[in-house]
This record gives structure tokens, sequence and C-alpha cells, in this order.
């Protein structure tokens, strides 16, 4: 089953590709690899372990994934995926969080959900500052694709 096929199942409908909020674009192609620009969930703002909970991190880390699989299917077609290979996950944390990994976890779930074993990637979750207009969570991906 394609991943077209799989959201449809999951019942779940892909986002308007965001508009890039400077001079970049929002996915590229090298060769057989796809880049997606750091997308945000818009509509949240704050630190992690502060105003905003984990689980309300954790669900916005799902929706940047599915803003960045909006940004793979508009350049290529996300049934061209062949595995997802690498998922960085930015989280804005207040002092002493620790829980990067978790938050980053609702993106790498629905990976899973869309592309089966094909969603296993390697990952980075990394704990910062400060994130743009003030947004809890910013995750890109690196896709291969035929």
């Amino acid at each position: 089953m394609g991943a077209v096929a799989r959201l449809a199942e999951l019942g779940i409908e892909l986002p308007e590709v965001p508009a890039p909020a400077g001079a970049y674009v929002p996915a590229v192609r090298t060769g057989n690899l796809v880049y997606t620009s750091g997308q945000v969930a818009l509509g949240r703002s704050g630190k992690v372990g502060a105003e905003v909970s984990e689980a309300d991190a954790k669900a916005a880390a799902r929706s940047c994934a599915l803003n960045a699989l909006a940004a793979v299917d508009a350049l290529v077609g996300l049934d061209s995926v062949v595995r997802v290979v690498k998922v960085v996950g930015f989280v804005a944390s207040a002092p002493g969080f620790t829980g990067q990994p978790g938050v980053v976890n609702g993106a790498s779930e629905l990976l899973g959900e869309v592309f089966g074993p094909a969603g296993a990637h390697a990952r980075s979750a990394v704990g910062v500052a400060e994130l743009p207009l003030g947004v809890p969570v910013e995750v890109e991906l690196i896709v291969e694709v035929r």
C-alpha cells in the first residue's frame, strides 16, 4: 500500500504546504534524496516544560511531520518515497527540560504509521533556547525517493 492510500486509511489529510517564512523553498531533491526545510506547527508558542506540555509538544511534532510530508508530496509525490532516512527535531526547551526524544516521537511515530518499516529512521532530537515565531517544535526530514 502506498503512502497516500495509507494516509487515507488513517483518516489523515495532508495540509497545504506552508509558505516559506524566508528566502528558502519547502523541499529540494538531489539525486534520490529529498530534504525538507524545517517545518513548524503554527498556532502554538512557548517552551516545552514551561508554557507547553510534553504531550502538546508531541502533538506539535506530529503536525510538523505532516507539514514536511506535504512538502515532499508537492515536490515529488508521496508515493515515490522509498524510505525515511533521517528526522531532525528541535524542541524549544525550558531550563531543565530533557524530554526532547519523547517530543520528537510525535513525528517518528507518525512516519512509522504511514510508511511501516520504511518509516524507521536515524534521528536527532535537540533542545534549543528559541525557535522561529516562538513555536515549541521544528522538524525536518530526509527521505529517499524513486
